[in-house]
């Protein structure tokens, strides 16, 4: 029993440790990744669920936002655009 009770000290909070970490980690990895974002020709504007199954995203891709639909089927493209200028209004 004592040796159940010395692991369960030194482990749990060597597990929570490797768990903050990894989380940290995370987090630098998604910064990271947004900073590199504005070189790229594809970015995701915006996305919206619409069921758990179902969702729509518009994707920027050279001048053109696209509209798509994606579930577990596949995706397919809904509409197409010229890219709106960041700013301004939306009429």
């Amino acid at each position: 029993m004592l040796w159940y009770a010395i692991k369960l000290v030194v482990l749990l909070p060597l597990i929570g440790l490797l768990a903050w970490g990894s989380l940290l980690l995370a987090r630098r990895m998604q910064e990271r990744a947004g900073r590199q974002a504005g070189s790229r020709s594809l970015r995701v504007v915006e996305t919206m669920m619409l069921s758990p199954t179902q969702r729509l995203a518009v994707i920027a891709f050279h001048d053109r936002e696209i509209l798509i639909a994606a579930t577990r089927q596949g995706m397919t493209r809904l509409a197409e655009a010229p890219a709106r200028q960041e700013g301004t209004p939306e009429p």
